[in-house]
């Protein structure tokens, strides 16, 4: 079994809340972390500066991508980032916690 931590943003920490509780009502993120950042990036050939709150969304790389596909339909941004980090290794307790806490796909 492979695990990932999905990482996004999010512009409000009300839109981040949201994505965390769609998420794990859904079971497809057995714990989330968040925290306030400063972004900066360019975005339509201008320079801009946000704050945001970033998440970390502890899954199963098996549900990575349905993860990041829930994440864009109720997402404010336009482009959001979303990307997938596979984690190689970790406590098997806590690996153990996370299977208890997610959905099992059907094949």
């Amino acid at each position: 079994m492979t695990y990932s931590i999905v990482y996004t943003t999010a512009g409000s920490e009300k839109e981040a809340e949201n994505i965390c509780k769609n998420l794990i009502e859904k079971n497809l993120a057995a714990c989330i972390n968040t925290f306030p950042i400063k972004s900066f990036y360019k975005w339509k050939g201008k320079f801009e500066t946000s704050n945001e709150i970033a998440m970390l969304i502890k899954t199963r790389g098996e549900l990575a991508e349905k993860v990041t596909e829930e994440i864009k339909k109720i997402h404010s941004y336009e482009i959001p980032a979303i990307f997938s980090i596979s984690i190689e290794k970790g406590d098997d307790n806590f690996f153990n916690w996370i299977d208890k806490n997610l959905v099992v796909l059907k094949i």
